[in-house]
């Protein structure tokens, strides 16, 4: 029986630790996004501020070429004309680096910025990081950034098979669009 119960409030410590491993909180809505300097799988280095005047998809993901990451960024780059008509640039953000980002790109063509965010630091400015001691990951979540710099929406519950459409419906209508 004491085992039982040890057991059990080991598990619960383990996953308020999880809950609690989040670095930074949420920015707020309306409230300008956290500024970030990062550079692509190309070595190129992207700022926020790159991007004034335009849309942005900032999505955190965990890892490279994992199940769930690969759809959602093959879905943005299938979709990628009908956001760009929109106006959005989509900028994915993870704590790999840029050779796991550069070859994750090759292999799906993804044509859009991948960030190596390596020492977490920006995922923890936008409540994405989960840090779990030796292993870091950046949580799903996602920020539409309007073209002054602000946070119009934040998604924290992703569902990578309809996430691209989600950001497109979302945009749609924030920008008055009828299509």
């Amino acid at each position: 029986m004491k085992l039982v119960v040890l057991i059990l409030l080991l598990l619960a410590g383990i996953l308020l630790w999880i809950r609690t491993g989040q670095a930074g909180e949420l920015p707020q809505l309306g409230q300008p996004a956290p500024a970030f300097r990062l550079p692509d799988q190309k070595g190129t280095i992207h700022s926020l501020s790159d991007y004034q005047g335009r849309w942005v998809v900032l999505y955190f993901y965990p890892k490279d070429d994992t199940p769930g990451c690969t759809q959602e960024a093959c879905l943005f780059r299938d979709d990628l004309h009908k956001l760009t008509a929109l106006g959005a640039q989509i900028i994915g953000v993870s704590v790999d680096d840029t050779a796991s980002h550069a070859e994750f790109a090759r292999k799906y063509h993804l044509p859009f910025p991948l960030l190596a965010d390596k020492d977490g630091k920006v995922a923890a400015q936008y409540g994405a990081l989960l840090n779990l001691g030796l292993v870091k990951f950046a949580r799903r979540y996602t920020f539409l950034i309007d073209p002054h710099g602000k946070v119009a929406k934040a998604y924290l519950k992703v569902d990578t098979s309809r996430h691209s459409q989600e950001i497109i419906d979302d945009l749609t209508r924030l920008k008055g669009n009828t299509q």
